[in-house]
């Protein structure tokens, strides 16, 4: 009887043990791999590297902005994806990730000098960007605007 608890306590703390080192082993590392998706996210806007954009996105990514309701990725590159052409820079101010949720207030700068203020949301599933809604802020909103 007394060995029969030792295998049941050893097969707990065993268990515990696990459930301790997985838990804190996964979740500080989706935090820091999400913030690199979303760094990189930007950064290919800035390199113009579409290929580097799609490596980041889910195969059920939408985007959602004032101008869009849930796009879908094929539209994205139609509608979005030539705002590249225009992007010089952006500078994060703000990233906050809890878990596959982040939230992102940048200052994007376009080539011609002009400065726009955006904060996004981004949900992750599997590592990957499954959803992106932008919120435009004062300024020009989106750099191909023609209206400001």
């Amino acid at each position: 009887m007394k060995n029969e608890f030792k295998k049941i306590g050893v097969g707990c703390l065993f268990a515990i043990t696990l459930l301790l080192l997985t838990g804190s082993c996964t979740g500080p590392g989706n935090k820091q791999s999400n913030q690199k998706a979303i760094k990189n996210y930007y950064a290919a806007y800035e390199k113009k590297d579409w290929s580097m954009l799609t490596s980041l996105l889910a195969d059920d990514f939408t985007f959602t902005s004032p101008n869009d309701d849930h796009i879908d990725l094929k539209t994205y590159k139609e509608r979005c994806w030539p705002n590249a052409v225009n992007i010089k820079r952006f500078d994060i101010e703000k990233l906050i990730v809890d878990g596959d949720d982040a939230f992102v207030t940048y200052n994007g700068w376009t080539t011609g000098g002009k400065v726009f203020r955006n904060t996004e949301y981004f949900k992750f599933k599997d590592g990957k960007i499954m959803e992106n809604a932008c919120f435009f802020g004062p300024g020009i909103s989106y750099p191909n605007n023609k209206g400001k």
